[in-house]
């Protein structure tokens, strides 16, 4: 959930307000209940805004609060320097809400305040209504998911395990654009770091998830030289490792290089970038830590931005395949598909059970377990960032992953590398289209239409917003 400030802006003529406080105050409260029912944390301003004086302190009050995002109500009519002056003390998301009651004009406030800060290249969101409509209360939840996504990526740190993987320009961004686009930093950490922390894991950890994942996966497919519970176990052991490094790094999100030099001479990376975007592992229930196969930092982010806005973990694949007869993509890519999405389930148990552990394809000598299954069917919002000739845009596209009988899946996954987990997507654009416009070979996804979030999110950064469904 959020921490949210609210501020009410109000009129500047005492005479006037003394008709109005009772009003204002009391659309306050009924938004501060409605925010605490959706489980938010949040600390509203102590005063209506009715002066000068009152908009920078009330601000600084909200401020120290560290919100994610910070409202500024209208439920009459305000004086809009009162909401420059508020925004100058508040280094976060912004979100003007006007009301909609005639006999009040909050909307001309929202208008006159919004315009003001238009004006002064302050960039923020906006919503209108009452709290108890339905359509409000998704515009307010979609925008604050954005804003959240924004402030929490503000001073976040993303480790860069390995450098930049078999010569892929999308795959990395220099240090200083992250920084002054999103905030972020960025920490290298060589590869060999990986190996030396793994060799210094407990073995009795080890061996107790070797067995946790034999008993519970729906096949360990050993096969004496590819796969062997050496080189399941190497895996595992570099998954604590990662684990370590996220701790010992302060790590918000990470990526691991792993190819060549991993893949060729020590093992993939599949076990540990699968389960450290599960939501569990083995120990139990965890929180979901986004890390990219490829060290893909634009893919990295863009997971990153969807898991603040959902709370989900994020699927991470190539676009590997299009199969013309069916109009359907197979995004599949070694190790990125967590778990999860294998049945979409809560209990853990549930997806192992659709999970294969299968021997490493040529592709990676150093062998391991590639985590094989079919995501699970269900409408989902595909996305990524990209850059344009330098410059940042996000690329969206709604569709729906698509799950069909035993025989078809595999003979659509024999057709590309059966070993790696498959999710057959099907676009809300056509292929011509997609490929046409599509800026990387890796792409994301999370369940659910999230376009009015990541909308508002690139709003709020300044960057460009691209439907794919759309006409150029």
């Amino acid at each position: 959930m959020a921490r949210i400030g609210i501020l009410t802006l109000g009129d500047g003529r005492p005479d006037v307000m003394t008709h109005l406080t009772a009003h204002a105050e009391g659309e306050l409260g009924r938004l501060v209940t409605w925010l605490a029912g959706q489980g938010h944390e949040l600390r509203s301003g102590r005063s209506v805004i009715t002066s000068n004086t009152l908009a920078t302190t009330e601000a600084r009050h909200i401020a120290a609060f560290n919100p994610d995002v910070v409202i500024l109500q209208y439920p009459i009519w305000a004086f809009p320097h009162f909401s420059v002056l508020a925004a100058a003390a508040l280094p976060v998301p912004l979100i003007l809400l006007g009301a909609l009651d005639g006999r009040q004009p909050g909307m001309v406030g929202m208008l006159a305040a919004g315009g003001a800060l238009d004006q002064i290249g302050r960039v923020h969101l906006r919503a209108w209504g009452d709290v108890a409509d339905p359509s409000l209360a998704a515009r307010l939840g979609e925008e604050i998911a954005a804003a959240v996504a924004v402030s929490r990526v503000r001073g976040s740190t993303f480790g860069r395990v390995g450098g930049r993987p078999m010569g892929m320009y999308t795959a990395v961004a220099s240090a200083e654009v992250w920084m002054r686009d999103f905030g972020i930093d960025v920490e290298e950490i060589d590869q060999g770091e990986l190996v030396r922390c793994a060799q210094e894991v407990d073995p009795v950890r080890v061996t107790q998830a070797r067995r946790w994942l034999e008993a519970h996966a729906a096949q360990v497919a050993y096969d004496g030289r590819a796969l062997t519970p050496e080189l399941l176990e190497r895996q595992i052991r570099s998954y604590y490792a990662m684990r370590g490094l996220i701790d010992e790094w302060h790590l918000d999100f990470s990526g691991i290089k792993a190819q060549p030099e991993l893949t060729t001479h020590y093992a993939t990376m599949d076990i540990a970038e699968a389960f450290l975007n599960d939501p569990y592992d083995w120990d139990g229930p965890k929180s979901t830590h986004v890390c990219a196969t490829e060290s893909d930092m634009d893919g990295a982010l863009t997971m990153q931005v969807l898991k603040l806005i959902t709370g989900l973990p994020v699927l991470f694949a190539d676009v590997r395949h299009y199969h013309a007869e069916l109009g359907v993509w197979d995004l599949c890519n070694s190790g990125q598909h967590a778990t999860w999405y294998a049945e979409r389930s809560s209990d853990p148990l549930v997806n192992l059970a659709s999970t294969h552990l299968l021997p490493e394809v040529f592709f990676f000598p150093a062998g391991g377990a590639a985590v094989h299954h079919v995501a699970a069917p269900g409408d989902c919002t595909f996305a990524r960032l990209s850059r344009l000739g330098g410059r940042y845009r996000l690329q969206v596209v709604t569709g729906a992953i698509e799950r069909y009988d035993d025989a078809t899946n595999q003979r659509l996954m024999q057709a590309t590398t059966y070993a790696w987990p498959h999710a057959f997507a099907r676009l809300d654009v056509d292929a011509a289209g997609f490929l046409e416009r599509f800026g990387a070979n890796h792409i994301h996804a999370v369940p659910g239409d999230r376009r009015p979030s990541l909308r508002a999110y690139a709003h709020l950064l300044g960057i460009d917003y691209v439907d794919l469904a759309s006409p150029r």
